[in-house]
């Protein structure tokens, strides 16, 4: 197994495990964006995220995903969006490469924090995180506003 740097060569597999993922999370749906919208946001001028990919064989089987944020008490951070293992090679630590190579990044980094959500129902997940010595903050809530709620916002003030 190879974990690297993705590329653009590499983003309709990244596609393709985002979209694996949004069926695993019960939005199978959700997924809107295409694999120019990964190439045009991940490798223009100034990249809105980065991505790490586990090959074998030549074949992309994971990948992480991430962006900086930037915290008012903390400073640079990174976000990891997803990290995705396709289903039939869960267990062969690609995940754990992949999450390993994250970390490694946000130390390169210089970073003070780095950040991700976990479904309240994955357990394996909440428990891989755990172990590994992250902390799930339960007093804190994702709010979000989608598309449609933006347009409704916009449009009514």
């Amino acid at each position: 197994m190879i974990i690297r740097k993705g590329t653009p060569t590499d983003m309709p597999a990244v596609l393709n495990l985002i979209k694996e993922l949004a069926i695993f999370e019960k939005e199978p749906n959700a997924v809107v964006i295409t694999v120019d919208d990964l190439l045009r946001d991940g490798f223009g001028e100034s990249p809105l995220f980065h991505t790490f990919v586990a090959e074998v064989d030549n074949q992309i089987i994971g990948t992480a995903l991430y962006y900086y944020r930037y915290s008012t008490w903390k400073g640079r951070t990174i976000h990891l969006e997803d990290l995705i293992v396709q289903e039939d090679k869960r267990g062969s630590g690609a995940g754990f490469a992949l999450y390993s190579e994250i970390i490694r990044q946000g130390k390169r980094d210089n970073v003070r924090r780095i950040e991700w959500n976990v479904l309240d129902w994955n357990t394996p997940a909440i428990e891989f995180y755990e172990k590994s010595g992250a902390k799930i903050l339960n007093d804190w809530l994702v709010a979000q506003m989608d598309e449609n709620g933006i347009n409704n916002f916009v449009e009514n003030t």
